[in-house]
């Protein structure tokens, strides 16, 4: 089976990279993903594989086998670009690699279908929209999508800092992220007299001050930053009476996230109201860190070295990025969910708006992908597979 995906992948390499190039050349933001969805849905129908659409959302879900056979199988991939400002110009731009998950997983589907593979139990493709947001793989859950599935596969391009191409990892172990939301209020007043009011300026100060001289366990990873600052009009003589605010926490354990928004939520409201400014705090975002699933990842391991090799195997990075993948492990404990890391050469790095990438690492994570289904859900007696 592996000699057959691999010479199957090899001889389709222009398919895989311009399937690439067309989903690379229309990104759609978060929850907008609408022209995706039906890209995706005419590609697996091309290959007989039956789908299901959302109401409430985009995102397609598609069905190969039978759950009676045998295990339950779940690929996903996320589907939504970045907005962002590219050469000067604000648009949509898929800086973060989903263009390359969903081409890794559709072809990795394609090539099962070709080379005559049949499952011995179901495979759900879970094409996910709103990955950016934190909230996409939540939709999902509610959906009821997750509920059936033993194992669930996800995978993700690592940036040159963390991976080389050539290389790739059995997990990924991100850290928790929480993005909070918070408003002050103050009493405006002429700044001749800046005593008359409440300066919120000067609450701002005091909470950056505040959250950056938090102290946590110093051998864990966890930091706490201000990102952004939105206060005063356009009249520079005028004391400020109301201030937004952002604060990005990570943490690289979901325990470690708990302890530290404590700390947090204590030092913003504190330090905040010292002029006795209103201050207020709400979460925007959140994602939780990674949970192993030693046994699946195993199995990944021997998948990476049958088509990378023992020199392609390395161990997963952890790192302080947040993925809403790890939603799904978090609301259904039982199952076996993992992460492959991609090593494709990618610089500058994750999120920068010219972003690229060695496009040979997709015939990579298409065998990878591949094989690690054939491993987990076997093949059905009487295929026509090699």
């Amino acid at each position: 089976m592996i000699k057959a995906i691999n010479e199957w992948v090899n001889q389709h390499e222009d398919l895989i990279k311009s399937t690439y190039h067309h989903l690379h050349s229309n990104p759609e933001v978060s929850w907008k993903e609408v022209e995706t969805t039906k890209y995706i849905i005419s590609k697996l129908m091309n290959i007989g594989i039956p789908t299901e659409r959302f109401d409430s959302h985009p995102g397609v879900i598609g069905y190969w086998g039978d759950p009676n056979d045998g295990p339950t199988i779940g690929i996903r991939a996320d589907m939504d670009a970045l907005y962002q400002l590219v050469d000067g110009e604000w648009k949509a731009n898929h800086s973060c690699g989903h263009d390359a998950h969903m081409t890794i997983v559709l072809l990795a589907i394609t090539c099962l279908k070709r080379i005559g593979f049949t499952p011995k139990g179901l495979i759900k493709l879970i094409f996910q929209p709103a990955e950016e947001t934190g909230n996409g793989a939540l939709a999902l859950i509610e959906n009821g999508v997750i509920e059936d599935i033993d194992y669930l596969l996800g995978i993700h391009l690592r940036p040159i800092q963390e991976m080389e191409y050539g290389k790739a990892s059995p997990g990924i172990y991100h850290g928790a992220t929480t993005l909070l939301r918070g408003e002050i209020k103050g009493v405006q007043a002429h700044a001749a007299r800046p005593h008359l009011g409440i300066n919120v300026v000067d609450s701002i100060g005091s909470i950056i001050q505040a959250v950056n001289a938090i102290k946590m366990d110093p051998t864990v990873s966890a930091s706490a930053k201000v990102t952004m600052i939105k206060a005063g009009g356009a009249n520079l003589n005028t004391i400020p009476d109301y201030a937004e605010f952002g604060i990005d926490v990570r943490a690289e354990r979901n325990e470690i996230m708990s302890e530290l928004l404590k700390k947090v939520e204590h030092a913003v409201v504190t330090a905040g109201a010292m002029n006795h400014a209103e201050v207020s705090l709400k979460p925007f975002a959140s994602m939780v860190a990674a949970e192993r699933s030693v046994d699946f990842e195993e199995i990944v391991k021997e998948v990476i070295i049958d088509v990378l090799g023992e020199k392609g195997l390395v161990p997963p990075p952890v790192t302080p990025g947040g993925e809403d993948f790890h939603f799904y492990k978090a609301s259904y404990p039982n199952m076996q969910a993992t992460m492959v890391g991609l090593g494709t050469g990618l610089a500058p790095g994750l999120h920068h708006p010219n972003m690229s990438f060695n496009l040979d690492s997709l015939l990579n994570g298409v065998k990878i992908v591949s094989t690690a289904i054939t491993k987990v859900v076997g093949e059905k007696k009487g295929s026509q597979g090699r």
